[in-house]
């Protein structure tokens, strides 16, 4: 049987991160699906970054959560936390927020991903701010894009401002939140913003499933 060739990659440093998700997930994908998501992952980061010096730390953690989303899609009926996905244009703001806020009440209670139709290229520094007023860390964070793996795999599709383009997908919960954009306010609009988001996931909380 005849050995595919090794890939080419955008990155040389990503086929370190190629071996450990490989390893990590041999128990449900190949390796040249792994190679193959971590690629397009690392494209899809590049298109909107402004500096390359962590984007190969960021493509295989984006890489992880797809295929983490993948396996639960692959396994139907096998239980475990309800997964939520918030959704808004950049994945700088409003998506980010709602993201941090309900991870941190939650707990293992939820898996909560977010990302953006059109993501920017980094968190927008007056969230980043707010949050971190609130005692939520948000050095991990970073504007996603929004792929199919993770719109599948979620029980609930939250929508935050992002139109048409936000992706519709037959069997999920939606719902939408009209709450203002925080793009370029001041840190004083955005901490109102923030405790909007907050009365929200306290209102989703009391609807939530159980595992």
């Amino acid at each position: 049987m005849s050995v595919p060739p090794p890939p080419t990659w955008p990155d040389e440093r990503l086929s370190a991160g190629a071996a450990r998700l490989a390893s990590r997930h041999q128990a449900h994908f190949s390796v040249e699906t792994v190679q193959q998501l971590l690629t397009d992952s690392y494209r899809l980061l590049a298109e909107n970054a402004r500096v390359r010096t962590h984007l190969v730390v960021l493509a295989e953690r984006l890489t992880a959560e797809r295929l983490d989303a993948l396996a639960h899609t692959q396994t139907p009926g096998a239980g475990g936390a309800v997964r939520v996905l918030f959704v808004c244009g950049h994945n700088a703001g409003r998506s980010q927020m709602a993201a941090a806020l309900l991870a941190h009440r939650a707990g293992e209670r939820v898996v909560v991903s977010s990302a953006g139709t059109d993501p920017a290229a980094e968190v927008e520094p007056h969230v980043a701010q707010a949050l971190l007023e609130a005692g939520l860390a948000v050095t991990d964070a970073y504007p996603k894009p929004l792929t199919s793996e993770v719109v599948e795999a979620a029980d609930y599709v939250i929508t935050m401002g992002c139109g048409d383009a936000c992706p519709v997908v037959p069997g999920r919960h939606y719902l939408d939140w009209s709450v203002a954009d925080p793009d370029g306010a001041p840190i004083g609009v955005v901490r109102t913003i923030l405790g909007d988001i907050d009365a929200r996931i306290t209102d989703l909380l009391a609807v939530l499933p159980d595992a």
